[in-house]
């Protein structure tokens, strides 16, 4: 620690100087006007001390002032004599960190170290709460990207209805308020023309910028290239996956992303979708209440923007009446209470459960129900990834 000293009384200096000057604390001591304005243009104080009256009363505040303009940001102590407290008072309203009283025996000088270790140490907690408060910004400036691409009007196919949602991960600390992380889920719901409807959920590794600018690259490219009519999922995902290895957004530093793409024809109710790396669709048929994951482990190719050439499966089933179509990223799945030993998740087992037990529920109040119990099981500590899930039911 750096500290910078002005003092009227050379003797009391020399004294000040051997007891400040002891490890980790270097001590300048000046005893004239000019040293502590030359030392003062410096960089690197950490804090300063100041007799109220160096060099004299006059030229004190002007000198304390001169140091303030050049490092605003380290405290400065003031030492004052009983009857100087009026000329206190204005170098407080200046920015005096805090002061002590000086004693004709200069047993004050025993006060100085723990004063400057206080000051050092408030000020650094000042400055760590201050770079929290803009780090809390810049997550949330990163969250509202990633979230402006997640749409908020669904289509409504014809015979369907749809319901979607996506949530930040939270984190809970000690009780405080859940702290909201910026990541990189993302889904999307969009009409390719009059009857097939494209949904889809991606889920980039990692959170933060890196993950949000992965996730806006992907949603960015798959707006471009979906018009081009890609005879079924697998080309279409193998281009986008092939794209992807090309970016120098994405493999920064070994990013990948998983996806689920799939397209529904609604006059024929067949759903066609790829996998890469994506947790593969649920079936809930309604009236059994019966709920089947589409495809196998199998039919889940690599993640997007690892092999250029990976090849991915094309699958197909026939979406049957009364049922209703779940599409999901890996958040609500995996989460978990972090206190048992086993981790054990919430898993699909848990997402079947609740998608059974709200059969006859609305779409919306079965994915409320579904967000709320994958926090539950979490046991209020809240879900460590995002999540997003897009459920669709056939009505006719």
């Amino acid at each position: 620690m750096q500290v910078l000293v002005g003092w009227d009384d050379p003797g009391e200096a020399e004294t000040i100087g051997l007891f400040l000057n002891v490890e980790p604390t270097s001590a300048v001591v000046c005893t004239t006007a000019e040293e502590f304005a030359r030392q003062s243009q410096r960089a690197g104080w950490d804090v300063a001390v100041q007799a109220l009256n160096f060099p004299s009363p006059a030229e004190a505040f002007a000198l304390f002032q001169k140091f303030r303009e050049r490092h605003s940001q380290a405290p400065v102590i003031g030492v004052c004599r009983q009857g100087e407290i009026i000329h206190l008072a204005k170098f407080i309203s200046a920015g005096l960190h805090s002061y002590a009283m000086r004693d004709a025996a200069g047993e004050f000088i025993f006060l100085l170290t723990p004063m400057i270790e206080t000051a050092y140490t408030a000020v650094q907690a000042q400055r760590a709460r201050q770079l929290a408060e803009r780090l809390r910004e810049e997550i949330d400036s990163v969250r509202r990207l990633q979230e402006s691409v997640i749409p908020h009007d669904l289509p409504s196919p014809p015979g369907y209805a749809v319901a979607a949602r996506y949530e930040p991960s939270q984190i809970r600390v000690l009780g405080a308020t859940p702290v909201l992380l910026a990541g990189g889920d993302y889904y999307d719901v969009f009409n390719l023309d009059d009857e097939t409807v494209v949904l889809l959920v991606g889920d980039a590794a990692g959170h933060g910028v890196k993950a949000c600018m992965s996730i806006m690259t992907m949603h960015t490219l798959i707006r471009m290239i979906r018009g081009q009519r890609y005879t079924n999922t697998a080309e279409f995902v193998a281009e986008v996956n092939r794209r992807l290895c090309q970016s120098d957004v994405v493999q920064d530093e070994g990013g990948f992303i998983t996806l689920i793409y799939s397209s529904l024809n609604t006059a024929t109710h067949r759903l066609d979708w790829t996998s890469a790396g994506h947790p593969m669709p649920l079936l809930h048929r309604l009236e059994t209440n019966e709920v089947v994951r589409l495809g196998t482990e199998e039919d889940a190719g690599f993640p997007l923007a690892i092999e250029e050439s990976a090849e991915y499966r094309h699958c197909s089933a026939l979406v049957p009446p009364r049922s209703r179509l779940l599409i999901y990223s890996d958040g609500i799945a995996e989460a978990f209470q972090p206190d048992q030993p086993r981790h054990e998740q919430f898993g699909e087992a848990g997402i079947i459960r609740t998608l059974k037990e709200c059969r006859d529920a609305p779409l919306a109040a079965t994915i409320d129900r579904l967000f709320a119990d994958s926090h539950s099981f979490t046991a209020g500590v809240g879900r460590h990834d995002d999540t997003s899930v897009v459920l669709i039911e056939r009505v006719l």
